[in-house]
Order: C-alpha cells, then sequence, then structure tokens
C-alpha cells in the first residue's frame, strides 16, 4: 500500500491441496484484483491416484487482503491429458473500448505432457470472463499450427494477451516458428489467422549456466497513456542471435500491420557471451514510458548476476539501463529458480520484483524502486 516498500503476504484458498504456479495477477478499471494460476495433481507420478489439472481465477475487492474461493476456466478431474500450462491474464483498460472489463487468460494446452510422439501435439487457447471472474467462456483454440509436447524449442508456449486502445485483443507466443501473433476484432469471440513476426535464433528454451531452465518467452503490452506513442504495440523476448541471449524488443504503431526491427535493450557490448535471461516488461500508462527488467551477467564471473532495469521514452527505439542495487548473486542448479520477474509502472514509479539467492540454497523474492521524473530517464533524488 505504500509504492512497494513495505510488503504483506496473505495466504489464499486451496481447497484440494494442489500444486500451484504460474501466478498472474491484473487490475481492471474498478481496483478488483484477478489472480489466475495452474493447479495439478500427479503430473511426475508414474500411477498417480485421483490426477487433476486446471487452470482457476480467485478475484479480490479490498486490494489483496481477502480472496474469493477460485473460480473454474478449464479443470480436469482424474486426468492429466489434455495438461494445461503457463496461463497469462490481463484486463481491458481502454475506456475506449466496447469490451472494457473484459479479462482475457491466454495458455498452452498439452496433448501429452512429455509426450514425444509426433501426433501429441501443443497448441494455444483463449477464455474469457464478461463477468469480473465470476465465469469463464468455453477454451478457445487460436493457434492455427501446433507445436510438440516436450516442453521446449519446439512447443507453443508463452502466450500473453493484450488489450489495444480500441479493443482488439493481441497475443503473441514462440514456437518452432519463431514469434507468433494472433489477434481479435470483437473482444476474444474469434481470431484471425496466426501471423510469425520474427524467428528467434536459439529458440526459447534457453542455457543459462547454473540454471536448471530459463525461457526467453515473449511479454505483449499496449501504450495506453495520451503520449506520443499512444496504441503501440510492443512485443519483448530473448534470444541469441548475437550468439549468446540478449534482451529484444520490436514494436508495431499501426495495430499489428507492420512491425519495427528489433531493438537490443542490454547495453554492454554485442556478442561478449555474457548472458542475460528472464526479461519483463511494464508500459507506463500514465507518460508511456518502456520499461523492461531482467537478470544481467555482463560484469561478474561465471554463474554470479545482477538484475538489470531498462527504460525507453522515445517508443522503444532506445533504451538506457539502470543496475538495480543488489549485491550479485551465484546461480544454484540445485535449487529452482523459478520462470519469471515482474514489473509495474505507473506516471514515472517503477517496481520490479524478482527472485534472488540469499545464500547457499535459500531464495528470496524482492522488489526494486524506481521513481523517474514523469518521461523523463531522469531519476528524481
Amino acid at each position: 500500500m505504500d509504492s512497494g516498500q513495505t510488503w504483506k503476504m496473505q495466504k489464499t484458498a486451496n481447497p484440494e491441496n494442489r500444486i500451484q504456479g504460474d501466478d498472474s495477477v491484473a487490475f481492471d478499471q474498478e481496483g478488483r484484483v484477478f489472480r489466475s494460476y495452474i493447479s495439478f495433481r500427479g503430473l511426475r507420478a508414474a500411477a498417480p491416484l485421483n490426477p487433476l489439472n486446471g487452470i482457476f481465477v480467485t478475484t479480490s475487492t479490498d486490494e489483496g487482503l481477502t480472496w474469493s474461493l477460485p473460480v473454474t476456466v478449464v479443470d480436469h478431474r482424474n486426468s492429466l491429458t489434455p495438461f494445461e500450462d503457463k496461463p497469462y491474464l490481463s484486463t481491458d483498460l481502454s475506456i475506449e473500448s466496447p469490451y472494457q472489463g473484459n479479462i482475457y487468460i491466454a495458455w498452452t494446452r498439452f496433448d501429452r505432457y512429455g509426450s514425444s510422439n509426433p501426433q501429441d501435439q501443443s497448441h494455444v487457447y483463449i477464455s474469457r470472463s464478461m463477468d469480473q471472474g465470476r465465469s469463464f467462456s468455453p477454451p478457445l483454440r487460436i493457434s492455427d499450427v501446433g507445436g510438440d509436447c516436450l516442453d521446449s524449442d519446439g512447443t507453443v508456449e508463452g502466450a500473453v494477451p493484450a488489450s489495444g486502445t480500441n479493443g482488439e485483443l493481441y497475443v503473441v507466443w514462440a514456437g518452432p516458428k519463431g514469434l507468433v501473433l494472433d489477434h481479435s476484432l470483437d473482444g476474444g469471440k474469434t481470431f484471425q489467422e496466426d501471423r510469425t513476426l520474427i524467428d528467434t535464433p536459439g529458440g526459447w528454451d534457453l542455457e543459462i549456466e547454473g540454471l536448471y531452465r530459463s525461457n526467453g518467452f515473449p511479454v505483449t503490452g499496449v501504450d495506453h497513456s495520451q503520449g506520443p506513442y499512444r496504441g503501440t504495440i510492443y512485443v519483448n523476448w530473448i534470444d541469441e542471435r548475437n550468439g549468446d541471449p540478449d534482451v529484444f524488443v520490436i514494436a508495431s504503431r499501426d495495430r499489428g500491420n507492420s512491425w519495427s526491427e528489433p531493438t537490443r535493450i542490454n547495453n554492454d557490448r554485442i556478442g561478449n557471451g555474457k548472458a542475460q535471461f528472464f526479461t519483463w516488461m511494464a508500459i507506463d500508462p500514465i507518460d508511456g514510458a518502456l520499461n523492461i527488467l531482467f537478470f544481467d551477467r555482463r560484469n561478474g564471473r561465471e554463474t554470479e548476476t545482477s538484475v538489470q532495469m531498462a527504460r525507453s521514452i522515445d517508443g522503444g527505439k532506445t533504451f538506457l539501463n539502470f543496475e538495480v542495487a543488489l549485491e550479485p548473486f551465484e546461480c544454484q542448479e540445485n535449487i529452482f529458480f523459478g520462470d519469471y520477474n515482474g514489473i509495474a509502472a505507473y506516471n514515472g514509479l517503477v517496481i520490479g520484483t524478482f527472485p534472488h539467492f540469499t545464500s547457499v540454497g535459500r531464495l528470496a523474492i524482492s522488489a526494486a524502486i524506481f521513481q523517474f521524473f514523469p518521461g523523463t530517464q531522469r531519476l528524481q533524488p
């Protein structure tokens, strides 16, 4: 409640004591908070009893202090096939949108998780709520071409829905074709044909020393500010086109019809063999600034890792990098580090959250706070 300075932890209901993960959180225009997540049982057991898997959403009307019981988006009882994975949730906040208040959630469905059978596929699905998260539409497949079920470069994954200023809906994901875009012009009821935006050399399943796994999934967002780049769609991701993992962004200023060349966000020397990983993006709805958080190894040895926040005020054409004031830490491959960072921005205030090791075998989540003069790259004292 104090712009990221202090935090209160609140447990949420888990009626069947399932494993949970891949959480995402979004607000609507009236201040309601929605949290989506996967929830499963028996995924890696040889012969699980009463296996379960699904996607659920809970709602808070008091700024996260209390939460509703889970609402089902999709749920499979006594089955792990198909398997629903990596959902991400967003809301339509545009006052000019006929679909303002809609909640969208996109994810990957595996015919059979981990299967090497080429007949088993992964596809991107989406569901929407038009009643503040009380119910969700039946899952709709939006990927025209699927991927494999190996949860790696050949899998279609990393879908993040983003609403445009007039209610159009964009979804970008990664897979064997690179970054693929689909969009809806009727509030998520129907979708157009898939379109490949750009190749991603090295794929999205990145080998990062000291990590069990690391993804370069795309993050999609739209500028809803009243600034000069209002309506711009941005896609932020990581690939190895320069020989090591770098952070990139592309932009479209004509509702996805054409796209810029990729801008490299990390400003260390190109091809220096230093990895950047786990990127996430936030577009300030007031000043339109583009803010991106990522892990960075430009100054460290082996697995020594720092955190960087990059900021652009010219529509993603150029960036300044700001190092987070955190002692560099060593990664430990035997400890699962997680899959994501988080970042939010409003009127020059930027708050990034990220995991980091504090000692051998111990992880923490911390928040980095940047206060810029709105519309600039100048930090306030």
